[in-house]
């Protein structure tokens, strides 16, 4: 019996770290500034992206304070294929393929914020929404594919496929409910993802999440409902 027990928590703790995991109402917590701390995401891609749609949940106190990355997906030709990163002087900055694009913070929260974004390649048109409000679409990258083989990482910016991190770009706070489709997203679906849906994310699910935790970064109860 003792046997059996231990095979079985062994099971579900490999299962925790590396099956998909249901995250519901969970959220990793990044609780100091580090270089060393971040969760390294698996995402299910056969192909180059065309497009693509990431939304998730952050709460920081760091909107004032620094920059700090919050969604990295590197290459090893490209460290920067997709980013979405905060710049305390000038908002939320989204990147793809190298090429980054600045979006204006409609205000500084005070509360846990959601955050999409969505890309194409056919028009090069790039969104962002916070808190289920659309900002003013811009262009980036028509034409591009992003590549596969990825290493998808959160709390820390990739300036190398997955490493060279810097403390001063590392996210301090909540990070939840990432989801990322392949395709963008359109207008209800994300006021749909942003009231609490899913939308059967194809990419990553934050409902079935292969993950690694690595320095301190801990799972807790979610803040926001």
């Amino acid at each position: 019996m003792a046997k059996l027990l231990l095979y079985f928590l062994l099971l579900t703790s490999l299962s925790d770290v590396f099956g998909g995991t249901d995250m519901s109402k969970k959220t990793f917590v990044f609780p100091k500034e580090t270089d060393n701390s971040y969760v390294s995401l698996k995402a299910q891609l056969k192909k180059p992206l065309s497009a693509f749609t990431v939304c998730l949940h952050i709460y920081t106190e760091l909107f004032m304070t620094r920059g700090y990355s919050i969604f990295s997906y590197a290459t090893e030709k490209e460290a920067n294929e997709i980013l979405i990163f905060w710049s305390k002087d000038r908002g939320y900055i989204l990147g793809v393929g190298g090429i980054e694009m600045p979006f204006k913070a409609p205000e500084i929260p005070s509360a846990p914020v959601h955050i999409c974004t969505s890309w194409e390649s056919v028009s090069g048109i790039i969104e962002l929404w916070v808190d289920g409000k659309a900002q003013v679409r811009k262009s980036l990258q028509k034409g591009y594919f992003v590549g596969t083989e990825a290493m998808i990482i959160l709390g820390q910016d990739q300036d190398s496929f997955g490493g060279s991190f810097d403390a001063n770009q590392s996210f301090v706070g909540d990070i939840g409910d990432v989801n990322m489709w392949d395709f963008v997203l359109s207008p209800k679906e994300i006021d749909m993802v942003y009231s609490g849906g899913t939308f059967s994310p194809n990419v990553l699910s934050w409902r079935s999440l292969t993950y690694e935790t690595h320095g301190e970064v801990f799972i807790k109860p979610q803040l926001w409902p």
